[in-house]
């Protein structure tokens, strides 16, 4: 017993006599990646700090003015903007980066569509890509009212059934489903159209569009 204990202390002595060994031969190189080891976890630091969280800062209080003009219907400011703070279309551009960033293109779509610009609408929809579960159908939606009104009634009818699949809510994804059954109509998909409004009338009966679902499930029904 006493003599395997003997031979793991004379190992373990090796492995380390072996490991201070390495470390002298290659001491200036392991001093070199420690230093830019350091160097890197220093500028990301710095980066975090100087860089990152002023321009999170900024955008914040950017997108504040422009979402209180917004609640306002002042339109076209919360758009461009004045002297003292941007617009989201340049916070979107600026600070695209950010969260803030991210979130001044849904409200660039939003807004456009408000004053009946769909083409601006659709543009900026299609550049937002929220993951939070109301502003990602929402964004998903708006976007297909932004086509339907400029006739492409396949892409929004995919995209309000994206809305409501990709981010199920009971807020959205029942307005989302008979927007898109009533694309399907005016295709005149009868398929797709009857899928929709039944969706409806299993998975969303709190739903205002419930109340009245039977009468445009007929409907479907009755098309040639």
């Amino acid at each position: 017993m006493e003599k395997k204990i003997e031979e793991k202390n004379t190992e373990m002595g090796n492995v380390i006599s072996r490991s201070e060994e390495f470390i002298k031969k290659n001491q200036k190189t392991l001093t070199i990646v420690l230093v830019a080891v350091l160097v890197v976890l220093i500028a990301i630091f710095g980066l975090r700090k100087w860089v990152f969280q002023p321009r999170e800062t900024r955008a914040a209080e950017e997108m504040y003015a422009a979402e209180q003009w917004f609640n306002q219907g002042e339109f076209e400011k919360a758009l461009e903007g004045d002297d003292t703070y941007r617009g989201f279309v340049d916070v979107a551009e600026k600070y695209g980066s950010t969260k803030a960033g991210k979130l001044a293109r849904y409200y660039a779509g939003a807004t456009y569509l408000r004053i009946g610009n769909y083409e601006e609408a659709a543009k900026w929809l299609k550049k937002y890509s929220g993951k939070d579960t109301f502003t990602g159908a929402l964004g998903k939606m708006m976007l297909a009212d932004a086509q339907i009104e400029q006739g492409n009634v396949k892409e929004a009818a995919e995209n309000y059934r994206k809305a409501a699949a990709d981010h199920p809510n009971f807020i959205v994804s029942p307005t989302a489903l008979f927007k898109a059954g009533m694309a399907y109509i005016m295709l005149n998909d009868k398929k797709n159209a009857l899928n929709c409004f039944k969706q409806i009338k299993t998975d969303y009966p709190e739903s205002s569009e419930w109340n009245d679902i039977d009468r445009y499930i007929a409907l479907a029904e009755y098309m040639d």
